[in-house]
């Protein structure tokens, strides 16, 4: 889902039907109250994926001002930002790259190089889902399972894990398949995939 936040309404109409054409769903806001109170009513994190397209001047509330509410609330983590300006210069894009914003673009921009921008914040959105999605699978072993874990990730055999923490071989058994199952794997090489 790209979200485009934009008080001109020629931009953002451009903008969604330009989204559309490669096949992004999008949601356009006419400022930055619309678009917080839209993030307030939101669900779930969409699953393919979130980039907001967001203009630096706006008359209710600066793109900067924005950003900087939208990253105290943790939104920009899930959700990469990409300015759009028509009085952008180098020391702001600097400024906003440096801060966290995924790129910055200056009108008029070239199309195609923009939705191509979309495109890899989409990916890079789904790749920090994924990653915190695995932490909070972490987060959920207990201490004696991540110890299991490291020394599976080590290559070590069961029995010698249990030799290792002084643990009977059925009990890190037992551990294995509770790993295995709160991190979603079938096999010891899927977890260090996951875990890579």
């Amino acid at each position: 889902m790209l979200h485009i936040v934009d008080d001109e309404e020629i931009i953002r109409d451009s903008l969604t039907w330009l989204a559309q054409s490669r096949a992004i769903a999008a949601t356009a806001y006419a400022g930055g109250a619309e678009f917080l109170a839209a993030m307030e009513q939101a669900g779930d994190f969409d699953a393919q994926g979130e980039c907001i397209l967001l203009d630096v001047r706006m008359p209710d509330q600066s793109g900067v001002a924005l950003f900087d509410t939208l990253k105290s609330r943790g939104i920009t983590r899930r959700r990469p930002v990409i300015f759009l300006t028509g009085h952008g210069d180098v020391p702001m894009a600097v400024d906003m790259l440096k801060n966290g914003a995924f790129d910055f673009f200056e009108k008029p921009f070239n199309d195609n190089q923009l939705m191509d921008r979309v495109l890899e914040a989409l990916q890079a959105s789904l790749a920090t889902g994924e990653q915190d999605a695995v932490r909070v699978r972490l987060e959920a072993l207990s201490t004696r399972e991540r110890e299991v874990l490291d020394l599976i990730l080590a290559g070590k055999m069961n029995k010698i894990i249990a030799d290792e923490l002084g643990i009977s071989m059925r009990t890190v058994e037992v551990h294995r398949a509770h790993i295995f199952d709160k991190m979603n794997v079938k096999t010891a090489v899927e977890l260090a995939r996951l875990l890579k």
